[in-house]
């Protein structure tokens, strides 16, 4: 390491390392920042213990068999009260997660994506009928939104937020059953998602990265609302379907009326331009084409908009493709094309990364019925992946075997 880092010489992940003992090394060195928050001594040596026993388990990370790795039976009591009875706050633990992954990783933004768990039966904490956009069916299970801080090398997940279908926010006794906060309250899918990444942003004294989105699923325009009013640089993939209008304030001349985005770009070829670009892996993106129109949501006027906030339609080109492979919509109407289509591509690096190494340390295992147990397994989860990146594939070989660039959404 060098000055709190991974070389930078060489891709994050891929530090000089031999085998398990590695492993326990970097998360006993991230225990000294991420684990610091925690009060107590005897708290910090679980948080260790239980992210040791998730990149050591095999299969299933259930709190038995975690607890298995780090002390047998005598420690599955402890474990089972670490996550699920005690008293420690996972927020602190994340934002202190958050300022270590800026530290040794680089992050350029904060990629939001959905993560859905089927569940066979229905005591799992959130679990519902859960509609899925990328499978474009309704599964039972639980729904949660996380936000990862990715750059071209890595993407590691630093906040979550779990969604309470009304049969778990409006029934007083399965509430009670869940240990659920009277904080908590129902939400919307698109309040949901925004918060995940506007917490962080608001609330830990991060920098103000910028946030990617993918709206499958969402109302754009409840999204913007969301991120106009916190002043949030926002990149948000949308679908060809999805409808606008021209921004006549900046684009006069034209008609306003409501038209999917896909007919918008193919109607407006005066407003593409050849673009020098590259991929989330730093690749040319070759005979790159974009064009860019200010536009409105169809559900949304411009009145409504917050004041000096333009926002763009991004449609973009490689070679001859006769029709854009992605659109997104951007508030951040002060960044050059390029960096709007970088910022993008830092979404296929979640994609790539979650298989080999967040599904490889638990992140979607824990199935307990405790509201509070769940944040706190993603929490420790979101450390353990961390710790896997940092190590790489020669120290734990299950996160990266199957490693493979993944293309952004779905």
């Amino acid at each position: 390491m060098n000055g709190g880092r991974p070389d930078r010489g060489a891709p994050v992940g891929e530090e000089p390392s031999t085998g398990p003992d590695d492993v326990d090394a970097w998360v006993a060195g991230l225990g000294d920042s991420v684990f610091a928050p925690l009060g107590r001594r005897d708290q910090r040596i679980q948080a260790e213990r239980y992210t040791r026993g998730l990149l050591r388990a095999t299969g299933r990370k259930t709190l038995r068999n975690i607890a298995d790795q780090v002390g047998g039976e005598a420690a599955r009591q402890s474990t089972h009260h670490f996550i699920s009875g005690s008293s420690w706050k996972w927020t602190r633990v994340r934002r202190a997660l958050a300022a270590t992954v800026a530290r040794m990783t680089e992050p350029r933004a904060l990629v939001v994506l959905p993560t859905v768990v089927p569940r066979v039966g229905t005591r799992s904490v959130g679990v519902g009928e859960q509609f899925v956009p990328h499978l474009r069916q309704t599964v039972l299970g639980q729904q949660s939104y996380g936000a990862w801080l990715a750059s071209a090398e890595a993407a590691v997940p630093v906040n979550w937020r779990l969604v309470l279908p009304p049969g778990w926010t409006e029934d007083a006794a399965r509430r009670r059953g869940a240990s659920i906060p009277e904080a908590v309250r129902p939400e919307s899918l698109e309040a949901c998602a925004s918060e995940t990444a506007l917490e962080p942003l608001r609330d830990w004294g991060v920098p103000p990265w910028p946030v990617v989105i993918d709206s499958k699923g969402l109302d754009v325009a409840e999204c913007l609302r969301h991120f106009d009013r916190a002043g949030v640089p926002l990149v948000m993939r949308v679908c060809p379907s999805t409808p606008l209008r021209i921004d006549c304030t900046a684009l006069q001349g034209y008609s306003d009326r409501e038209i999917q985005a896909e007919q918008l770009v193919e109607s407006m070829k005066r407003m593409r331009r050849p673009l020098e670009c590259q991929d989330a892996w730093g690749r040319p993106l070759q005979d790159a084409v974009v064009s860019v129109i200010p536009v409105v949501p169809a559900s949304m006027p411009g009145s409504r908009r917050e004041p000096g906030r333009q926002l763009l339609l991004m449609a973009h080109w490689q070679g001859r493709e006769r029709r854009p492979a992605k659109m997104w919509l951007t508030n951040a109407a002060d960044l050059p094309p390029a960096d709007v289509i970088a910022l993008v591509e830092l979404a296929g690096t979640v994609t790539r990364d979650f298989l080999p190494i967040a599904e490889s340390v638990g992140l979607r295992d824990f199935g307990g019925r405790s509201f509070q147990g769940w944040h706190r397994h993603a929490t420790m989860a979101s450390v353990a992946h961390l710790a896997a990146v940092l190590a790489g594939p020669r120290a734990f070989p299950a996160t990266r075997a199957a490693a493979l660039p993944a293309a952004c959404g779905g």
